[in-house]
């Protein structure tokens, strides 16, 4: 009876393992960003770019996010999840589908997948910062890189 019960036990034990290592496996795979049809670069460019003007720096997390790590300087944040998202962003590029537009999530996840969005809706330099602002397999990210951030004011938000 002894023995039965240790056996069910280590099945159950490898069951569970089994269980943790595929949610790991799951988790790591919704981590992988979408292949991308535009252009990337690193925080480091994406920074000076924004701070000279030559691109538009879309910060597309969310406000809670924004209160958690700030906002990267020279970044505008636009929640992606908003139902007017893309007339939003043509409103801040002027209207000019061919502004370069980089965008910046918390990994890279996110932007990849949207950047390849808005390529389908039309806009034709979106550019990716697959480090995101916490750092991915691409790099270190904004925020362990050293760059400044600004505090996310909800008034102007």
């Amino acid at each position: 009876m002894a023995e039965k019960v240790n056996r069910a036990r280590r099945w159950m034990l490898i069951g569970a393992c089994a269980a943790i290592a595929g949610g790991f496996a799951i988790r790591e795979y919704r981590l992988i960003p979408e292949d991308h049809d535009g252009g990337r670069i690193t925080v480091a460019e994406a920074h000076e770019q924004a701070s000279k003007g030559n691109v538009l720096l879309i910060d597309i997390r969310t406000p809670r996010e924004w209160r958690a790590s700030g906002i990267g300087e020279g970044a505008v944040p636009l929640d992606m999840r908003r139902e007017d998202f893309v007339k939003a962003l043509t409103e801040l590029a002027g209207g000019d589908p061919a502004t370069p537009v980089a965008l910046i999530c918390a990994r890279g996840v996110r932007s990849a997948g949207l950047s390849n969005r808005l390529i389908e809706a039309g806009f034709t330099n979106v550019i990716d910062v697959p480090e995101g602002m916490l750092g991915s397999a691409a790099g270190p990210g904004w925020v362990r890189a050293g760059l400044p951030v600004r505090k996310y004011d909800e008034d102007a938000g």
